[in-house]
């Protein structure tokens, strides 16, 4: 199972760390001190699921739109992977944006690509292109 710690989760999901502890106090995030040295985790399928619901209800300050170039690379977690017998549609939230990827379902298997997984969306033009990170 993928995990992930309170630093990492609050760059995913473009929030504070103290945001993140805040959502873990009030039992928004499930996490557990099961990481390395007692360190708190978060599973990557619970930080999927808050992903998605922040990007379904985007209340929150956007302080980090900037103005950008025609290549961008955006740290992000995968939060659905659909996959027929030829290709696959890979969602993933960075930070505030939803980017939606398709690709064959080949790669996808290759890259491991599965909800709570952490990857980044390259983008230029209509294209969404998404590596492992």
């Amino acid at each position: 199972m993928t995990t992930y710690r309170i630093a990492e989760s609050a760059d995913i999901l473009g929030v504070s760390d103290d945001t993140v502890r805040r959502w873990i106090d009030n039992g928004r995030l499930p996490a557990s001190e099961a990481g390395p040295g007692g360190r708190t985790t978060i599973s990557g399928a619970d930080l999927a699921t808050l992903a998605s619901e922040l990007a379904d209800h985007p209340e929150r300050d956007d302080r980090r739109s900037v103005s950008v170039s025609a290549r961008n690379r955006l740290d992000g977690i995968i939060t659905k992977v659909t996959k027929d017998t030829v290709m696959a549609q890979v969602e993933m939230i960075c930070g505030p944006y939803r980017m939606v990827s398709l690709m064959s379902s080949e790669a996808a298997t290759d890259l491991g690509l599965e909800t709570g997984v952490r990857a980044i969306a390259s983008v230029k033009s209509t294209n969404v292109v998404i590596e492992r990170a």
